[in-house]
């Protein structure tokens, strides 16, 4: 049983210590907690709590509040994440204390030193769930003068069955609040069991394009402070001119950070695309490290270098200290792509009226330069590909299915976590732990059915002598399939017909 006096003095410990409570403000706060779990007056015994000082993550605290909870039937098994969340939002400062502080912080000791300061109380307020991140599977890919980033997504929780059993039980709403998963409202949300507490998350207000918007990071991070810029209005992904002036306000604001916007069409977009929003953080992806293969000039702005991207898929560098030149040729790249044809390479701007090409420009600082990538996507398909012609294609997909957006077009590739247990299988048939069997490989309800032709691939190859150089071939090959699928999402592919219509495109927006 969990001793609820003992554990209101524990939390005021974490949270003087880690969460900026104010001595000033800890009797407030003791009488807020000892009402919320019920309890007449406080501990009066001696306490030795040294140890809390030491915590790096709030898991330990956060499992007692549960217990607590569940204990004293302040919740079902089922809103035990809601409840904690709850208590770790109380625990935590009001935005407008953050706001102050990470503007403080920036304006006397540096951007960084901000960002450290929000990204730290984002992780001990137990917003960032740096313990679940912490067990994704994560490798690089080492390829000539390129590499990509792998990581198998094991941090995302599922929902039990008794959540969704309640969930479906659950009366349908008229109106949705929040509208969604990114908008305003979520500061101090409730939650529910189809849309996460929200009580501790914590963002940074500033101005992008003239108009109001937020950061937060990422509670299941896919890279190094992972941050996410959100406008404040409710409206649909719309990539365009303006598009490009407000992600340079956001590195004029963080230049310690890149910042890039999603295509905003199905199959080439994001997952999220009736809310704009960017993805941006402290990591530079491995399409920013990649080389220019050739270099071109602009007609119009002669202070901004241009260059084709050494790498897999389609994408354009430009590179200038002067904002306003780099601003007005970025936005003529991103509506000019908009409109243009080239059938040859199979670039057709609409069908029946429906657009086709989409952009996602990539903005962040080199020292005094501003520069952007601005990646090319097309998101049309045909009956040999109907998920897409520059989509993953179909041999893949047991690999990867879903939509390849922004970060994966950058190089890290984020795989669904199904791939832990049957990459594991694969190699135990592959070293012989287990028999290969290429009829039951052909059921469909073979948990490895979906992996068969790449199964037989490597089999036919030969078995290896044990599992860790069997799970190496394996990775190896996760590795091929990754770097083909950026091949697929390439516009302009890595031939003569490619390079010609890529050049057709540049002499289109006068860059020669």
């Amino acid at each position: 049983m969990i001793d609820g006096k003992i554990l209101v003095e524990k939390l005021l410990k974490y949270a003087k210590t880690f969460l900026h409570l104010e001595s000033r403000d800890e009797i407030y706060m003791r009488n807020i907690l000892l009402r919320e779990f019920k309890l007449d007056y406080p501990c009066e015994d001696v306490l030795d709590l040294t140890y809390i000082e030491s915590l790096t993550v709030p898991d330990i605290l956060v499992k007692e509040i549960e217990d607590f909870a569940l204990e004293n039937g302040f919740c079902d098994e089922t809103e035990l994440n809601l409840y904690s969340t709850f208590i770790m939002g109380i625990l935590s400062p009001l935005p407008s204390k953050v706001n102050q502080e990470f503007n403080r912080i920036k304006d006397t000791l540096g951007v960084e030193k901000a960002c450290e300061y929000f990204y730290n109380l984002s992780i001990k307020n137990n917003y960032v769930q740096k313990t679940a991140i912490d067990k994704n599977l994560k490798w690089e890919f080492p390829d000539g003068d390129k590499f990509l980033e792998i990581t198998v997504n094991l941090s995302k929780p599922e929902k039990s069955n008794k959540e969704i059993a309640k969930l479906l039980s659950m009366p349908k709403q008229d109106k949705k609040y929040p509208a969604c998963l990114l908008c305003k409202e979520n500061e101090g949300f409730k939650g529910t069991l189809s849309h996460p507490a929200r009580e501790n998350i914590r963002t940074i207000s500033l101005t992008m394009g003239g108009e109001p918007w937020f950061v937060q990071y990422s509670p299941y991070a896919y890279y190094n402070e992972h941050m996410i810029a959100i406008s404040e209005t409710h409206r649909p992904m719309n990539v365009n001119a303006s598009t490009v002036y407000k992600l340079l306000d956001f590195v004029d604001y963080l230049p310690n950070y890149m910042i890039g916007s999603n295509a905003s069409l199905p199959i080439v977009g994001g997952s999220i695309l009736n809310h704009e929003h960017f993805q941006g953080g402290e990591h530079l992806m491995p399409m920013h490290k990649a080389p220019v293969k050739k270099w071109f000039k602009s007609q119009k702005y002669s202070d901004v270098k241009v260059g084709i991207v050494d790498w897999y898929n389609s994408v354009i560098r430009l590179e200038s200290e002067n904002r306003d030149s780099i601003a007005s040729l970025a936005g003529e790249i991103v509506e000019g792509w908009k409109t243009f044809t080239d059938k040859d390479s199979y670039i057709f701007a609409e069908t029946d009226g429906l657009p086709h090409n989409a952009s996602a420009p990539v903005c962040r600082k080199s020292g005094k330069n501003y520069v952007f990538d601005i990646i090319l996507r097309n998101n049309i398909t045909n009956e040999t590909y109907p998920d897409g012609v520059f989509h993953a294609h179909p041999e893949y997909h047991n690999i990867k299915k879903e939509g390849i957006g922004l970060i994966e077009a950058m190089g890290l590739f984020i795989l669904p976590g199904r791939l832990k247990k049957q990459l594991a299988d694969i190699a135990d048939i592959l070293c012989g732990n287990v028999k290969y069997d290429k009829d039951a490989l052909a059921k469909e309800d073979n948990p490895l059915y979906v992996h068969r032709d790449m199964i037989e691939y490597l089999v036919a190859k030969g078995y290896s002598k044990d599992f860790e150089s069997a799970s190496q071939r394996v990775t190896d090959r996760v590795n091929e399939v990754c770097k083909n699928i950026l091949f697929n999402t390439a516009v302009f592919k890595d031939d003569a017909v490619g390079e010609k219509g890529f050049v057709k495109f540049l002499n289109s927006v006068s860059i020669i």
